[in-house]
């Protein structure tokens, strides 16, 4: 089953500073072998792609690149070197290849202009941010123009998981939890749920969000939220629940979720025409994924739509 894979991450020399405090604690041969294929484009990448039939990955930077930088200016200036040298590679291969933006969204108006300049002059089919910029989350009111811009370009937004902005004393005494076995997870629905509750998709009905891991387990929690919030008076009142914008206006992939039981759950929560097709290259398995996806059992129509149908509409590939 041919695919087009979308969270599939590459690096430049520019943004190697901000990626490195992230792996300090990878083992130094397993760093290397991801660093190295970090930095590729060609047969190393292309080998993994055509070894379970990706036809096409959509590239992301590996985050959190310019997000952590304090100064706006140096974020802005740095983030269109990282689009452009993207752009470069992409017209290298554009039958395999396609780019999300990276975006200085510590100035939200730039960050605007950016994505428009990716979206309309670049080619790139949408952004993926890295979760919070220095402890704003995307539903700051600073951001109507960026999903005001989002919105009227069609251009998906893929939030990636990181680091909460403060430490969490859940997992302060048991570190393992704190980043991809579950901290990220935490974080990412968070970020998710705050753009709900805080009526984004009430504004900017035409904004969407994508999510990896199959949704951060949201999928399995649509009964419950709006179950519980019922109990308690909003903020700010929703013209539906939250479960429709969960449905309406949210997409996942299967980026490392392999297991038949979670993807059941989102194609039932969500519907056959949301769950997309991911590896999260080179943390992941493309092996791993490609042959999961193409043994999970599903009927061919649904395989189909996951591994390319449902991308293919979304991002107008």
């Amino acid at each position: 089953m041919r695919k087009i894979a979308l969270e599939e991450h590459f690096m430049t020399p520019g943004m190697n500073g901000y990626w490195l405090p992230t792996v300090e604690d990878l083992p130094p041969a397993l760093f290397e072998e991801v660093r190295g294929r970090l930095f590729d484009f060609g047969e190393r990448r292309l080998a993994a792609m055509d070894e379970v039939g990706i036809e096409r990955a959509v590239l992301s930077l590996a985050g959190p690149g310019v997000q952590v930088e304090p100064d706006a200016a140096v974020a802005v200036r740095a983030a269109r070197e990282c689009n452009d040298q993207l752009a470069a590679e992409v017209a290298k291969n554009p039958a395999r290849f396609s780019g999300f933006a990276h975006l200085p969204l510590q100035d939200a108006p730039a960050a605007a202009a950016e994505l428009e300049r990716c979206v309309t002059e670049l080619g790139m089919v949408g952004a993926l941010v890295n979760g919070q910029t220095l402890g704003t989350y995307l539903d700051d009111p600073r951001y109507e123009v960026f999903w005001e811009r989002a919105a009227a370009l069609g251009a998906p937004v893929y939030i990636h998981p990181n680091d909460p902005p403060a430490p969490y004393g859940g997992w302060a005494d048991a570190k393992i939890l704190s980043r991809a076995a579950w901290g990220w997870t935490v974080e990412t629905a968070t970020h998710a749920l705050r753009l709900v509750f805080s009526g984004v998709f009430d504004r900017y009905p035409a904004a969407r969000v994508v999510l990896g891991h199959m949704g951060e387990t949201l999928p399995y929690l649509l009964w419950r939220l709006d179950s519980r919030t019922k109990l308690y008076k909003a903020e700010r009142p929703l013209q539906h629940p939250p479960s429709h914008y969960i449905r309406s206006n949210i997409l996942v992939t299967i980026s490392g979720q392999c297991a038949a039981e979670p993807l059941l759950c989102a194609l039932a929560s969500l519907g056959e025409d949301r769950v997309m097709f991911a590896t999260d290259y080179p943390f992941e398995s493309a092996e791993v994924h490609g042959r999961f996806m193409d043994a999970a059992p599903v009927s061919e129509a649904v395989r189909a739509r996951i591994c390319h149908g449902n991308a293919e509409a979304l991002f107008r590939l």
